[in-house]
């Protein structure tokens, strides 16, 4: 059910010096950024071959993002494995007595469905499903 590594979600205090950083240091090329409003983020896109990087800025103190910098400074978010069917992932990760943040997918960036499952079920890594919307 999972296909692929789709992104690794990196928080930031900028979105405007990290994509700096990503496109002159690194030569990546922003692929668009977006507000996901439900999240209180914004977020730019970036690929590195097959796999994307995802920056996300807090758009409120009380994001989980915000929270997240507060405790933990900028650094590696989490992980988001593509899935051609979201609701069978979380269907067979809630069979493992794994702990799902989300039941149910909804709406993230870049026009997918989305569910996490909690760090302290996953060895530590914020763990993220994502499937384009439509496919399942």
């Amino acid at each position: 059910m999972i296909t692929k590594i789709d992104h690794i979600g990196i928080a930031v205090h900028s979105l405007e010096a990290a994509t700096a950083y990503y496109e002159n240091a690194l030569g990546l090329s922003c692929h668009g950024t977006e507000e996901v409003a439900s999240q209180q983020v914004r977020t730019a896109f970036f690929e590195a071959g097959e796999v994307h990087i995802e920056l996300l800025e807090p758009t409120s103190n009380e994001s989980p993002i915000a929270k997240f910098l507060e405790k933990k400074g900028e650094g590696i978010h989490h992980i988001a494995f593509g899935t051609d069917d979201i609701a069978g992932q979380l269907d067979k990760a809630k069979g493992q007595d794994v702990r799902l943040i989300h039941e149910v997918p909804f709406e993230g960036a870049a026009d997918k469905l989305v569910a996490f499952l909690h760090p302290k079920s996953t060895y530590g890594v914020l763990t993220e499903f994502c499937m384009p919307k439509g496919e399942n």
